[in-house]
């Protein structure tokens, strides 16, 4: 019964009426997410964790990110109920997941570039990329163009939950740690953090997501056919 209650709870808005697409804008690029088929993740669990960081300046830029005008979650709608599923099979385990980042636009990752170029900002160094040199992180960890503009990514965590108690459970590294202890398979982390890692790599595989072996935090849903469409709709 309470899995079931739970499982309406977190469905709340999944049926919503009206069009699934919007109308596009004037050059025939989708104008919105509806229009690009996304979703906005709250719809489908309306209480999931949000931590949108280039929507503020806790990312390794240290400032908001163009594009990102309010801390949202877009998804495909694939995607998007893929990973409500994820969270409805987490939550009787005591877990619930933490989402740092979502759809994202190309300006954005334009802005990434940008900010990579600026060899004399080293402000986020020492939190961000302590090992490495700020010119070496193009392409192995910024690239000219994102899976995550295409919808169907995500980059995220775990929490471990006593009621409405909640704190993230230790992954090794922050997110957008620029390093090769980021990797999943990273051999230099601790048994603990390796099975905290394999349980949301689990959590994600069974639902459809597969990760990004460099980043731990980082997982794409399987499609078929794939996605081909890079969007650059604004997050608001």
């Amino acid at each position: 019964m309470l899995g079931t209650l739970l499982a309406m709870v977190l469905c709340a808005g999944c049926e919503t009426p009206g069009p699934r697409h919007a109308a596009a804008g004037p050059d025939g690029a989708a104008a919105t997410p509806a229009a690009a088929g996304m979703v906005d993740i709250a719809t489908l669990v309306p209480d999931i964790d949000l931590d949108i960081r280039y929507a503020g300046p806790g990312n390794f830029t240290g400032a908001p990110v163009e594009g990102y005008e309010a801390p949202k979650c877009y998804l495909l709608r694939d995607a998007a109920e893929a990973l409500r599923r994820v969270e409805i099979a987490l939550r009787p385990q005591g877990l619930r997941l933490r989402i740092f980042d979502c759809y994202r636009p190309e300006r954005s990752v334009r802005a990434f570039m940008r900010w990579a170029a600026d060899r004399a900002d080293q402000s986020t160094k020492a939190d961000h990329y302590p090992a490495l040199d700020k010119a070496s992180l193009v392409p192995g960890y910024i690239a000219e163009r994102s899976g995550h503009s295409k919808g169907a990514t995500v980059d995220l965590t775990l929490l471990a939950c006593d009621g409405d108690a909640c704190a993230p459970l230790d992954m090794g590294t922050p997110f957008d740690y620029f390093d090769p202890l980021a990797n999943t398979d990273n051999p230099a982390i601790t048994p603990g953090q390796r099975a905290n890692r394999m349980r949301l790599r689990d959590a994600m595989a069974r639902h459809g997501f597969e990760n990004y072996p460099m980043e731990w935090w980082h997982y794409s849903l399987r499609m078929e056919p794939p996605p081909e469409a890079f969007h650059d709709i604004p997050v608001r």
